[in-house]
């Protein structure tokens, strides 16, 4: 993934930061981050992805739950799967994590170092790039008033025809709106755009 210069030199700050690797998940939204970025070994992040340990890993529910910085070893979850551990095999055997931005739309990174814990500066560090990257990557979105309108209407229940009705325009017209408001949104149906609608509190 190509990145411009600013998301280049904060990636180049989290290289310098952590000699084992990072890896950067921003605007996490329904389990999907919008960017993913790893420099971790290759042999990890493969084994990681084929079996799902972000389903289980500590670090990822801590970043969900909680905003701010912290060590690995300070997480107090249970890590049943000994993924700590497994990960300390493949050189990740001491690491940090950042978690920035709502609920709705968080950005969680991680890092790690082979030889010691990283200390109370690095954390400010990884702290400060995450939430710059988090705000770098912030979608601007927004509607016209009469997009938000129709939306609106259609998440309160109405159906097409009556909506158009409550608007004064023909049903064509309404759709002619509704398809605006997807593509300002870039949303591939309706539903999804009255979703991300409500997530930015334009509706």
């Amino acid at each position: 993934m190509a990145f411009d210069s600013e998301t280049e030199a904060l990636l180049d700050e989290l290289d310098k930061l952590a000699p084992a690797g990072y890896m950067v998940g921003l605007h996490i939204r329904l389990a999907q981050p919008r960017i993913y970025h790893s420099s971790y070994p290759p042999d990890w992040v493969t084994r990681y992805n084929e079996r799902s340990y972000y389903l289980r890993d500590p670090a990822v529910f801590w970043g969900i739950s909680h905003t701010g910085v912290t060590r690995w070893s300070a997480i107090r979850l249970p890590d049943p799967f000994g993924l700590f551990d497994e990960a300390g095999r493949f050189g990740l055997c001491f690491g940090a994590s950042a978690s920035a931005g709502p609920m709705s739309s968080r950005s969680i990174i991680g890092i790690a170092h082979v030889e010691r814990e990283f200390s109370d500066e690095e954390l400010a560090a990884l702290a400060r790039i995450t939430q710059a990257l988090h705000a770098h990557h912030e979608e601007c979105l927004s509607l016209t008033p009469a997009q938000a309108e129709a939306l609106r209407l259609l998440a309160s229940g109405d159906r097409h025809t009556a909506a158009a009705a409550r608007l004064g325009i023909s049903e064509s017209a309404f759709k002619a709106r509704l398809k605006s408001a997807r593509l300002r949104l870039e949303a591939r149906t309706t539903s999804e755009a009255i979703r991300k609608a409500r997530e930015h509190r334009l509706i």
